[in-house]
């Protein structure tokens, strides 16, 4: 597994990647649903999510724009984690 620091702080590269690419190319360039459940999804690969995976969909959420249904489903699939 891949990590880049931000400010610091280490973040899970892969699931930036993939951020990155939902929102850059076609599109609206915001977060969709459908690409906030393939995040939720890719986090969750393992044993469960990590507490830097956890912390990469946090700085996510903070930094990439997200349709308002993305914004919600995202931020009530965090809460139960």
């Amino acid at each position: 597994m891949a990590y880049v620091s931000i400010d610091g702080k280490k973040y899970e590269k892969e699931l930036l990647e993939l951020a990155k690419a939902h929102t850059t190319g076609r599109g609206e360039g915001k977060i969709s649903k459908d690409e906030a459940a393939d995040l939720l999804k890719s986090a969750n690969d393992g044993q469960g999510v990590t507490d830097t995976e956890l912390d990469t969909l946090k700085y996510i959420r903070e930094t990439f724009d997200f349709t308002d249904a993305a914004a919600s489903f995202f931020d009530e699939e965090m809460a139960k984690l």
